[in-house]
């Protein structure tokens, strides 16, 4: 392996990581922002460089050969250590100004989050946010986000927590779907009455099962994955469909579905890197999120 470490660029390091991570060409721009040919080139100058094949071509997308698997550990550790470098020099700025990433649910960002950033823009309006709505899981230590919002406990070392509260969760269906169809008053009443549910998830049918209803995915006329459209399909009158109670009660589309259920509050967390959360900027970002979450 011929490596010359004055022409191994950080960026053709970095794209080499997302490849090898990703699976795929295509996967591995999405995640950087990049365009799929500017990826492919900086593979192709990372194997020169190097001096060896990092990757093979396999139905599912790239397979990493051998000498490339060798480089993920190493690769990894410097992702991280210049991920650390950028949160020590951000933990020394001093002004309010400046970029913000925010990472959170794909019904956060649509629902929650416009609110308190309109807010928060009025406030201090240096601050520049940048908004990922993903129900992945955006690497704080990579960088990958200076702030998560989360629906469940983060794990990840290294990084500051707070819970901040409980999203009640209620039922919600369009009136015009409850003319056709009744109000529903216990549990018998409400299965009869189509629903909107997940596709490829099966959440919606483990709750409900939980509840005594016997049913199966193909219970739900209607099935996405996606939250946002999911909520858009309930909207429209497709079915009963749960969300929420701070966005199902903001939206005038809908009406609670009075049916005496207990269903289970998402828990909201906050989490980012100590240092990264040192700089003012995403300091008074994170007290936003956490004034406006909890209302």
């Amino acid at each position: 392996m011929s490596l010359s470490a004055d022409n191994l660029d950080w960026s053709l390091i970095r794209a080499f990581l997302a490849v090898a991570e990703a699976g795929s060409l295509s996967a591995a721009a999405r995640k950087l922002g990049q365009s799929q040919p500017t990826l492919g080139r900086h593979i192709k100058a990372a194997e020169a460089v190097l001096g060896v094949e990092l990757f093979q071509r396999v139905p599912s997308g790239l397979a990493l050969t051998d000498a490339g698997a060798a480089l993920v550990g190493p690769a990894r550790q410097m992702a991280e250590g210049a991920a650390r470098l950028t949160a020590l020099v951000s933990g020394q700025e001093t002004e309010l100004r400046g970029t913000v990433r925010i990472t959170a649910s794909v019904v956060v960002s649509h629902f929650v989050l416009p609110r308190i950033m309109a807010e928060l823009r009025r406030a201090a309006p240096q601050i520049e946010v940048e908004l990922v709505p993903t129900d992945g899981t955006e690497n704080l230590i990579y960088r990958e986000a200076d702030i998560a919002v989360r629906m469940y406990r983060p794990t990840q070392l290294d990084v500051v927590t707070r819970h901040v509260g409980d999203a009640p969760v209620a039922l919600y269906a369009a009136p015009s779907l409850l003319e056709r169809f009744g109000v529903p008053r216990d549990l018998e009443a409400l299965a009869r009455i189509p629903f909107v549910g997940f596709d490829r998830s099966d959440l919606i049918l483990r709750h409900m099962r939980a509840m005594g209803m016997d049913v199966d995915r193909h219970f739900f006329g209607v099935r996405c994955d996606d939250q946002a459209a999911f909520w858009q399909l309930v909207c429209a009158g497709c079915g009963i469909g749960g969300m929420q109670v701070q966005v199902g009660e903001a939206d005038a589309r809908v009406v609670r579905v009075p049916v005496d259920l207990e269903l289970p509050s998402l828990p909201v967390w906050l989490a980012a890197q100590g240092d990264v959360l040192r700089a003012p900027r995403v300091r008074a970002v994170w007290d936003a999120l956490v004034a406006g979450l909890k209302g």
